[in-house]
């Protein structure tokens, strides 16, 4: 339903509002209809009361004077007029005759004995409308009848005081359910908003312990599990990064021994291993610092991936790169740097020059690498984000790199919120797309330029 709110706090508040509107408005309804029935017992008997009483005092009244009296009686909603000679009688529905009955009840023992009748009818006078009336037809002496006419007023409305009651009641349950939605609401905001945190790969920020139990037992679990995954990652970092220095040592040493073989072949095929080894030791090292690990800042994007660009191209790697304005992001610079860079140097290893173009819409930066080298089969595009995964058959046709470089670049632009893309490019070569969610300028903090 779209008209429904999303979040818990807003329906908290509309769930309540609604049900105090919803009671208020059967319990208005529940005393209204009770009133409304109170109010119909009390009509119907002034009603009987007064015509058995003017049926009454017609008997006392001379003849000749009775007409004159019944219409000097008349009002709004009561009516008469005198009926000599025999009684007509008419059919009566069960309703009219109870009435009858209450009639006859209320009139002298001699009066009941003769014929009373009641009938429900449309009354209309000249100048107003038909509405609802009670016909009623009484003996006065024998051979004269009284026909009293009661017309009914029409039903009292609600008063207002009831609208008054219910508005404020319905204010005062609004301004509770707000409150119970700021208790309840605003630290699960705060867990979703550090869990969205840590899934970007920053440090995990520390979730307030407060609201109702429940959702200070979640907020207490989130605390506790940040803090073992943190501490994991850390621990892991830190044993890669040790492990990875540590063979550095040996594998200084075993190049300067290496200087002191004679046999030219052999010496030649240990110091290709050895530098297999030294490539490898270096991608643990750079995977070891992995993502969160630096501070976020604010970037022009477009700069720095011109300076990547600038600097291979003064090594002499033929790249070019195209980018129609800044591009603010706030990032960790060094990942990215070191994402963009792996890109560029997978197109220049496999398709021989590179192609890099900043492209921007729907609320993202996307970088594309181009080349022009063999690509990468469909099938083969997402297994090579996993850690050491090396397609013996893909592009050039000879194994490269250590398996980890593109695993570096998708987890950088994860913890970035965004995603790493590989698809063919239109005339051949393959296209590699580094989209990352565009992020305003934090207020007070201006935009610094990546130098070359």
């Amino acid at each position: 339903m779209k008209l429904w709110p999303r979040t818990l706090g807003v329906q908290l508040i509309v769930v309540t509002t609604m049900a105090i509107v919803l009671s208020n408005a059967a319990v208005a309804l529940w005393f209204e209809l009770g009133r409304e029935r109170q109010n119909e017992a009390q009509v119907t008997d002034r009603m009987v009361d007064r015509a058995t009483s003017l049926a009454a005092l017609m008997a006392t009244i001379q003849p000749k004077a009775r007409v004159a009296a019944a219409q000097a009686l008349e009002s709004r909603y009561w009516h008469y007029r005198l009926h000599i000679g025999k009684h007509v009688p008419r059919p009566m529905s069960e309703a009219e005759a109870k009435l009858a009955e209450r009639l006859r009840a209320a009139l002298p023992e001699k009066a009941a004995r003769q014929p009373v009748e009641v009938h429900l009818l449309q009354y209309k006078a000249d100048t107003t409308p038909a509405m609802p009336a009670v016909e009623m037809t009484l003996p006065v002496v024998r051979g004269t009848e009284l026909i009293a006419t009661y017309v009914r007023p029409e039903g009292p409305t609600w008063p207002s005081e009831m609208f008054i009651a219910g508005i404020l009641s319905t204010l005062m349950a609004s301004v509770a359910g707000i409150y119970l939605a700021r208790k309840v609401a605003r630290p699960l905001s705060k867990l979703a908003q550090a869990a969205a945190s840590v899934a970007k790969g920053d440090p995990p920020p520390h979730v307030p312990e407060v609201g109702p139990d429940d959702v200070r037992r979640a907020a207490e679990a989130f605390n506790a599990m940040a803090g073992q995954v943190t501490r994991t990652l850390a621990s892991q970092r830190h044993l890669l990064s040790a492990v990875g220095h540590d063979l550095r040592t040996p594998l200084t040493a075993m190049r300067i021994n290496l200087e002191f073989v004679e046999d030219p072949e052999l010496r030649d095929r240990l110091l290709h291993n050895l530098d297999e080894l030294q490539d490898l030791t270096e991608a643990v090292l750079s995977a070891a610092k992995g993502t969160g690990g630096e501070v976020r800042r604010q970037i022009d994007l477009a700069a720095l991936v011109e300076s990547i660009c600038a600097d291979l191209d003064d090594l002499g790697a033929p790249v070019a790169f195209e980018s129609e304005t800044q591009a603010p992001l706030f990032c960790r610079a060094n990942e990215i740097r070191r994402a963009v860079r792996n890109l560029v140097e997978n197109a220049l290893a496999y398709g021989k020059s590179a192609e890099i173009s900043l492209k921007e819409g729907g609320g993202v930066y996307e970088v594309w690498v181009e080349d022009r080298g063999p690509g990468i089969a469909a099938a083969d595009r997402q297994r090579v984000f996993e850690p050491f995964v090396r397609l013996e058959t893909s592009r050039n046709g000879e194994t490269g790199g250590t398996g980890l470089g593109l695993t570096l670049v998708k987890a950088i632009a994860e913890g970035h919120g965004g995603r790493v893309a590989l698809e063919d490019r239109p005339g051949g070569g393959l296209r590699a797309r580094l989209i990352l969610p565009r992020q305003q300028t934090p207020t007070g903090q201006r935009l610094s330029r990546e130098a070359r």
